[in-house]
């Protein structure tokens, strides 16, 4: 197997960990009269598709349904699915996650190619989080197929209703690489390590953190009146010995990049999914 011109003048090879490597286009050529201009400028800001490339050596990777692009050399698909009960837990958690509750597995020796996004691909070794990680809605993207993941609930009801959060999130767990989707690039965002501490927030500023650290939703002051008078509401907080990852520049959930992502398909895809297990299951209830 040969594989020429992959990296050239346009694209290069920017990060890479374990068996991902993240392809950045550079300069993206692939344009028309019409879209010249709004290319150029994309590229002076850093607006660019990205993709992450899998070198497998007699191993395995599972990643979100809908985001292979092309694959070459002797590597088998399969699924993630151990049986009707497992298709049905999976696809409950793909729905409260904003996930796709099947995920397919690649095994074997070659190389497999993810679609291209517009998002910021961040490589993490989720070995290194304390207790695993938890990461906000629609992140996941691929992974070794060793990495557990897991659905994890809030633990007050404050902390859905008033820090405006989903009361479940997607939890990745054991030692490997997990490659995120994000809003925001990896230099921009704080990373913050606490021992036996606390983590405050304004807002939906934090893109993932340990899964073994508290999550509550507080009031800033001690009072609903202090609260309405400093202007300031509720914080996140995030309690006990972890490390978070923050972005201070934009929310999480702020940015029109995610309508045309990978995440994204693969919500329609879950979507689609579940539609056609309600039609199957009302067939067969008649």
């Amino acid at each position: 197997m040969e594989i020429k011109n992959l990296q050239n003048e346009g694209r290069k090879i920017v990060k890479q960990m374990g068996s991902f490597s993240v392809l950045e286009y550079i300069k993206d050529l692939s344009v028309s009269p019409f879209n010249a201009a709004s290319e150029y400028f994309m590229e002076k800001m850093g607006v660019r598709r990205r993709q992450v490339i899998c070198s497998l050596k007699d191993s395995s990777i599972k990643m979100q349904a809908g985001a292979l692009q092309w694959l070459t050399g002797n590597i088998q698909i399969e699924t993630d699915v151990k049986g009707a009960g497992d298709f049905l837990g999976k696809m409950v958690k793909g729905a409260v996650t904003k996930e796709s509750g099947v995920k397919p597995v690649y095994k074997g020796t070659g190389i497999v190619a993810l679609e291209p996004t517009y998002k910021y691909l961040i490589p993490i070794n989720v070995g290194e989080w304390e207790g695993g990680i938890t990461i906000e809605d629609g992140m996941y993207l691929v992974s070794d197929q060793n990495i557990e993941l897991n659905v994890v609930h809030r633990k007050n009801i404050s902390s859905t209703v008033l820090g405006n959060e989903g009361f479940f999130n997607l939890s990745l767990a054991g030692n490997g690489i997990a490659v995120l989707e994000s809003n925001v690039p990896e230099n921009e965002l704080i990373e913050i390590n606490l021992n036996n501490g606390e983590l405050k927030i304004d807002g939906r500023q934090a893109i993932c953190w340990s899964t073994s650290l508290d999550f509550t939703v507080e009031k800033s002051t001690k009072s609903l009146i202090g609260s309405a008078i400093s202007n300031e509401g509720f914080l996140n907080v995030y309690r006990g010995t972890g490390k978070v990852l923050m972005s201070p520049v934009a929310p999480t959930d702020s940015l029109a990049a995610a309508t045309n992502t990978v995440s994204a398909k693969a919500a329609d895809t879950a979507s689609n999914v579940a539609n056609a297990a309600n039609i199957i299951g009302s067939f067969l209830g008649k």
